[in-house]
């Protein structure tokens, strides 16, 4: 199968998180500026999830270029990715809405760290598809980030019971690890098409 229908249906529904998490910043019913201060660790939780929805359409985006085609367990293994992110504006809401408190604060790390596991698994069955020696295969050999960030979401889940500031700090650290471009799949891509020309 073609991966237009998988890119064009993904796009649509991360812009829709967006959308939702967006709209859980109420306008104030005040004209002063202090009526924005209450709205401050709503603010602050939809900022990082807007950063981390940007890292994985990014990286999403990468991945599907990487590769030609997708068949039924891909489009499956896309699917589970796209659940766990959909529950990121629900997560996202409760952290923000009551100041980042133990509960909320790991659960929203348990939904960080699924989404992980998920991408992970999207990458392994894109892989197993398209073989050991394809560009995806070459350009994410390893993959520590990927490792390392499902790490340091299972510590800072841990972390909530004991201070969910520390956990929102491990959050926050992992995302700015994301965020420093990557291009290895960029790479491996120039350096096929030079080999082809």
């Amino acid at each position: 199968m073609h991966k237009g229908r998988l890119e064009a249906f993904s796009d649509g529904v991360l812009a829709i998180i967006i959308t939702i998490m967006v709209l859980e910043l109420k306008v104030p019913h005040t004209e002063d500026i202090s009526g924005l201060v209450p709205l401050i660790p709503v603010f602050i939780s939809y900022l990082i999830s807007f950063v981390f929805i940007g890292i994985y359409w990014n990286n999403h985006h990468h991945l599907l270029h990487s590769v030609q085609k997708v068949n039924g367990s891909i489009l499956w293994a896309n699917m589970h990715l796209l659940f766990w992110l959909s529950l990121i504006p629900f997560t996202t809401a409760w952290m923000g809405e009551n100041h980042f408190p133990t509960w909320p604060v790991a659960l929203y790390g348990v939904n960080l760290m699924f989404s992980g596991i998920a991408y992970f698994i999207l990458t392994r069955c894109l892989i197993a598809y398209h073989g050991p020696k394809s560009d995806l295969a070459i350009a994410i050999e390893g993959d520590f980030k990927g490792k390392i960030s499902v790490v340091l979401y299972s510590i800072a889940i841990g972390m909530a019971f004991v201070n969910s500031w520390v956990s929102y700090a491990i959050y926050f650290a992992v995302a700015i690890m994301w965020l420093v471009p990557d291009r290895r799949i960029e790479r491996v891509l120039e350096n096929h098409e030079k080999s082809k020309g």
